[in-house]
C-alpha cells in the first residue's frame, strides 16, 4: 500500500510540475475583453491561470465591469519564477497602472529572465517597452500608442511573436491573441482542438 501512495503522491507532482502557469494581471481601468479573452480560452486549453489584482478587492475595468482577481499581486510576485506566461490586458488607465506599479516590473523581469512568455495587448506593449524588453523585438499595439514603443521594430500584424514576447493590438483582436498565447504553450493541435468548440474566425 505505501507503494501505491508513493505513486499516487509521484503522479500529483508530475502533474503539477507539467501544467502552465499563467499570470493574468488586473489593474483598474483594465479592457475587459483583452483580459477576460485569454483567461477564457487559455483554461480551456488547460492552462492553470491566476488573475492578481494590483488593489484589494474588486478591480473595475474599462467599462465598469468589476472583477474579484484569484489574489493579489504580493502574492503573485511571491510565485513569479513558476509562471509560464504573464499576460498584460490594456486600456489607457489600465495601462497607466500597470506602468505605476513597481511589482508589475519585476514581475516582467522574472518572468523574461527563466525565458517564459511576456505578452501584452493594445496600449500594454508599452509596459514591455518601458521595461526594455523590446529593443529590436517585432512587436505591434494600439496605434494610439505605437510611438511610445521604442526600439521595437513595429509592424502591422494583430498579433506578433518574437521570441517570448507576444503582443497585439486591441479589443477587437484579443481573441486571435488569447489563440495565439494556447498555440505558443501548447502548440497548434490544442488550439486547433480548443476552437472546434469556440468557432473563432483565425
Amino acid at each position: 500500500m505505501r507503494g501505491i501512495g508513493y505513486i499516487i503522491i509521484l503522479f500529483f507532482i508530475i502533474e503539477e510540475v507539467c501544467v502552465k502557469k499563467v499570470l493574468v494581471i488586473l489593474a483598474p481601468g483594465f479592457e475587459e475583453i483583452e483580459a477576460l479573452s485569454p483567461v477564457d480560452i487559455l483554461r480551456r486549453a488547460g492552462a492553470h491561470v491566476v488573475t492578481a489584482g494590483t488593489v484589494d478587492g474588486l478591480i473595475e475595468g474599462r467599462n465598469r465591469i468589476r472583477v474579484a482577481p484569484d489574489e493579489d499581486l504580493d502574492a503573485a510576485l511571491k510565485d513569479g519564477e513558476f509562471f509560464d506566461m504573464l499576460v498584460l490586458p490594456g486600456g489607457a488607465v489600465g495601462t497607466e497602472n500597470l506602468k505605476s506599479d513597481p511589482r508589475v516590473k519585476r514581475l516582467i523581469e522574472i518572468v523574461n529572465a527563466k525565458g517564459a512568455f511576456v505578452t501584452a495587448i493594445c496600449a500594454a506593449p508599452t509596459v514591455l517597452s518601458n521595461a526594455g524588453l523590446l529593443d529590436n523585438k517585432r512587436a505591434t499595439s494600439h496605434p494610439s500608442v505605437r510611438k511610445e514603443l521604442k526600439g521595437a521594430v513595429i509592424t502591422d500584424e494583430r498579433v506578433v511573436i518574437d521570441g517570448n514576447i507576444i503582443t497585439s493590438q486591441g479589443p477587437g483582436t484579443a481573441i486571435e491573441f488569447a489563440f495565439k498565447l494556447v498555440e505558443a504553450l501548447f502548440g497548434q493541435e490544442k488550439a486547433d482542438e480548443v476552437n472546434r468548440t469556440v468557432l473563432a474566425r483565425l
